[in-house]
């Protein structure tokens, strides 16, 4: 039996037994299973076993993060309970059966906005700067703006338009290649399709209103006309196309002959897809579209505002755990199209702002646990940042109440937003930064209501808090000590196992490293790629990012191979994605280095191994080669991460990040033990 059996008979219980396992897989560092019940699985069990670092739920997959060892307890754990491990596209597919209909529909709208995101916060940061400069009359009594006095200024107000236009305007032609390639389908036909919408042949979107309908422009075909009016930022016009042609280029690929496939396939799926898009789904998109946002805004703008904006604030953090938050980047996007700006979203970085204080609650009030602040601080942070994921997962809905009091917070100041008409000029700037994307008029009144989100939520956590956590944490202290004793003997084995390989590895490692001076291997590493080094907390990721697998930094790569940053063992290989390494260093610490973000769905495609697992390496042994290009055309960070998930004998880790690393050459980090 493997060292995790034990810990692996436990966690088959803690889910629901085999029978309740539709699949099971892993990647670097967790567990993902599809639960054919996951309401049977016992949650607080599962993250009270100290082989487990966290757990979450992901588009029908629950998760348990395990560390760099996953893939031997994978092993235990398949062997206890007589499973066998599938691929994770597999595990995908079997996930649908724990999501409706409607879920599934957030789930690809999410999906196909996703890639789009960072190009709209740009924009929208733009937009708001040249808010600032071109509309705020600063200048010469109040008569003035920056660009009316400098013609430098105005230069550069002219400049930034030329990428607020191509992130705003040209939406349709991200939305449709965001489509094809989350459908698997040919990508530029989607990016063709997308430029058909916005062309410049066509009237402008934007200029329709203004243009009498006897001078709008027209496809004539003798017996019948159609307008030939563009799509300019119009959001479902562009979903309904793209799923046009992806459709159709799936019928015809699978009718048509092979021989002459190349030809018929992309010429009758584009064709008839603009056809489509033109003639029929364009104008019924757009009608559905400004439908919704006038619903919307009417109940922004309207007699009820002040309640609309209650239940908003109210139910937004809710929708986040259901994931149906999602919708509102489309009704966003809608809104800002129709209206020039958008009342919604301004609640949106307030309900962020106030979870974010909830957490600052709990922070105050657990603020003698070191424990607990390892988890709250950078949840905090990260909400206050705009993701809100960490706080709510981590610490809000751990305890219930900071979640309630983070939404009653969040509902007292969507109230005084939407009262005071406070207006964005685009989304994907939340928490405290998203004040960059209001316009200027509602800056101040923004501020109020930030001020509004933070005391309201922290006030209540704490005042509540006060009682309350003591209860809870008296309960949840019970329940781990009932749960002690049946960890005893996995704990014994994996403490008695790891002694065993230190003390291989460190001979090993002593004989390989002959003559060579200690402190060079063990008390230092070297940069493991050339590259910007950057703090783990700017990765982006949940999981990494939070610090829940342990503390490290990352590496932004301006090279292709991935090396040892000290001296050690590699422990841990992912044969089918080949996109991570464990090591095991001469002390006994355990590091994963991990090649962008989400790359194992690559599954392996631009990735080599240049060692393999036992093997001893040196600092700067080439460990893994790797595409950047083909890291970036699949829709991933190349960003690569170095991990501590185990200290050994090592007492304290001093980071530097915030330089330009040279591989095997820049000193990264230094060891105390």
């Amino acid at each position: 039996m493997g060292k995790y059996a034990e810990d692996a008979k436990e966690l088959l219980a803690l889910v629901g037994g085999r029978e309740n396992i539709a699949a099971v897989s892993h990647c670097m560092t967790r567990m993902r299973f599809v639960l054919n019940d996951p309401g049977i699985a016992d949650v607080k069990g599962i993250e009270a076993m100290k082989v487990v670092k966290g757990s979450f739920t992901q588009s029908g997959q629950f998760q348990v993060i395990i560390g760099n060892t996953v893939a031997d307890f994978y092993n235990d754990f398949t062997a206890v309970a007589g499973l066998e491990g599938v691929s994770k596209d597999a595990v995908k597919q079997a996930a649908k059966q724990n999501q409706n209909v409607m879920q599934r529909m957030i789930t690809a709208l999410a999906e196909i906005f996703a890639p789009l995101i960072p190009a709209i916060i740009t924009g929208g940061l733009i937009l708001g700067f040249r808010n600032c400069i071109d509309s705020m009359y600063l200048f010469e009594n109040g008569t003035k703006t920056l660009c009316d006095i400098s013609q430098f200024w105005s230069g550069i107000d002219s400049f930034l338009w030329l990428i607020g236009e191509a992130v705003f305007h040209m939406l349709p032609v991200g939305i449709c290649w965001s489509v094809t390639k989350k459908m698997g389908t040919t990508q530029m036909l989607g990016i063709v399709l997308g430029l058909t919408l916005v062309s410049g042949q066509l009237l402008n979107a934007y200029s329709v209103a203004a243009t009498v309908a006897a001078d709008i422009p027209k496809w004539d075909f003798g017996f019948f006309q159609v307008n030939m009016i563009g799509y300019q930022a119009q959001v479902l016009p562009a979903i309904l196309a793209a799923f046009t042609l992806v459709y159709l280029e799936k019928f015809f690929r699978r009718i048509t002959p092979q021989v002459v496939s190349m030809i018929v396939v992309p010429f009758c799926s584009l064709v008839l897809s603009v056809i489509a898009a033109h003639f029929i789904l364009g104008p019924i998109g757009w009608k559905i579209g400004s439908a919704i946002s006038a619903v919307v805004y009417a109940g922004i703008t309207g007699t009820f505002k002040v309640v609309f904006g209650a239940i908003f604030g109210l139910v937004y953090a809710p929708l986040v755990i259901t994931g149906l938050h999602h919708m509102s980047n489309a009704i966003d996007l809608q809104l800002i199209a129709d209206y020039g700006g958008t009342m919604l979203w301004p609640m949106i970085a307030l309900s962020n702002i106030a979870q974010g204080s909830a957490v600052l609650g709990m922070i105050y009030l657990q603020r003698k646990e070191a424990a607990a602040q390892e988890v709250n601080v950078p949840a905090c942070v990260s909400c206050y940042l705009g993701v809100t994921e960490p706080a709510i997962f981590g610490v809000n809905l751990k305890y219930v109440f900071p979640f309630v009091c983070g939404m009653i917070g969040s509902a007292c100041a969507s109230v005084l937003c939407v009262a005071t008409g406070t207006t964005a000029n685009a989304i994907g700037v939340g928490g405290l930064p998203g004040i960059l994307s209001i316009q200027p008029k509602f800056m101040l009144n923004f501020a109020v209501c930030m001020a509004v989100a933070v005391t309201v939520s922290f006030v209540l956590t704490v005042f509540v808090g006060k009682n309350r956590l003591v209860v809870l944490e008296t309960a949840e202290k019970g329940n781990i000590e009932d749960g002690m004793d049946n960890q005893k003997k996995g704990l014994l084995n994996s403490k008695n196992a790891n002694g065993t390989l230190e003390k291989g590895m460190k001979a090993d490692a002593d004989r390989s490293s002959a003559g060579e001076s200690e402190s060079s291997h063990q008390n230092e590493w070297k940069a493991y790629l050339t590259g910007r080094v950057i703090p783990l907390k700017e990765v982006g990721d949940g999981v990494f990012s939070e610090g829940v697998l342990g503390e490290g930094l990352a590496i932004i790569p301006e090279n292709e191979t991935l090396c040892a940053p000290a001296a050690g063992r590699v422990t841990a290989l992912m044969p089918d994605s080949r996109h991570a390494c464990g090591l095991v260093l001469e002390n006994g610490m355990e590091l994963i280095l991990h090649i962008g973000i989400d790359t194992v769905d690559m599954q392996g495609d631009g990735f080599s191994y240049l060692v393999e697992e036992g093997e001893v390496v040196a600092p700067g042994t080439p460990l893994i080669r790797f595409d950047r290009e083909k890291i970036k055309k699949a829709g991933h960070p190349d960003v690569t991460i170095c991990v501590v998930t185990g200290m050994g004998k090592a007492s304290h880790i001093q980071f530097f990040t915030g330089m330009d690393a040279v591989e095997n050459d820049t000193v990264i980090a230094v060891i105390d033990e």
